[in-house]
């Protein structure tokens, strides 16, 4: 069988990990193992997966500071990172997709759910073009050939939903967008994540490029407006 992808499974419980690897290799995965933070960092900047599945209780470093460090490292690409934890509090969800979650799974774990979870991601990455337009305005250069965003000539790092967000609403501007419409076309119909996942993604944007460029609509959620 054809491998389809490699995941990385971060967890400090050995027969979670025993399971879900096992799942994983069936449905003809390769897989990765780590067993706390610091070595999902380590394995991550020398396998480049590209599903991480992390859990967020684990010893040396917690799956919330070792996400911040896999998206802050050039060396692990840009993996899909999923969270699996036990912990349901409304706190730890923002906290991960604060740091660069792309979901946020509460244990305990359905196998078939989460490999039907991940195999939407690879279908939907497999139908994202790998080439497209730049767009250029205000000084602002996003370019989707290289997934490169530029201000004002200053190289401005992106994790790929944060460039995808901005891209598209800089290709629609001043069209007004819904949060459940911008999950449905940056994450995709299969993946399910919160609404406020959307805000999350638009305040790390704004923090990089400043407010001037995505505009809130009250009640109604978000358009990228050029300067006049």
């Amino acid at each position: 069988m054809a491998k389809k992808g490699k995941v990385l499974i971060v967890d400090d419980e050995p027969d979670i990990v025993t399971l879900l690897k096992y799942n994983l290799e069936r449905e003809g995965y390769e897989v990765e193992e780590a067993f706390d933070g610091q070595e999902a960092i380590e394995v991550a900047e020398k396998e480049s997966p590209d599903v991480i599945l992390m859990d967020v209780m684990m010893p040396k470093l917690d799956g919330v500071e070792a996400c911040r460090k896999i998206r802050e490292s050039d060396a692990t690409g840009d993996p899909h990172i999923i969270f699996l934890t036990a912990r349901a509090e409304e706190y730890s969800e923002i906290a991960a997709f604060d740091v660069g979650a792309d979901d946020y799974i509460v244990k305990p774990i359905k196998p078939r759910a989460l490999i039907s979870r991940i195999s939407a991601f690879f279908r939907k990455s497999s139908k994202s073009p790998g080439k497209g337009e730049s767009i250029e305005i205000d000084g602002l250069l996003i370019d989707r050939e290289s997934y490169k965003v530029e201000l004002k000539g200053r190289n401005i790092q992106m994790p790929k939903k944060e460039f995808e967000l901005l891209y598209f609403l800089a290709q629609n501007p001043g069209k007004v967008y819904s949060r459940e419409d911008l999950l449905k076309k940056i994450w995709g119909e299969d993946v399910y994540v919160l609404a406020r996942t959307v805000d999350v993604h638009v305040r790390k944007v704004r923090e990089k490029i400043g407010d001037s460029f995505i505009k809130t609509i009250k009640g109604v959620g978000y358009k990228f407006e050029p300067k006049e």
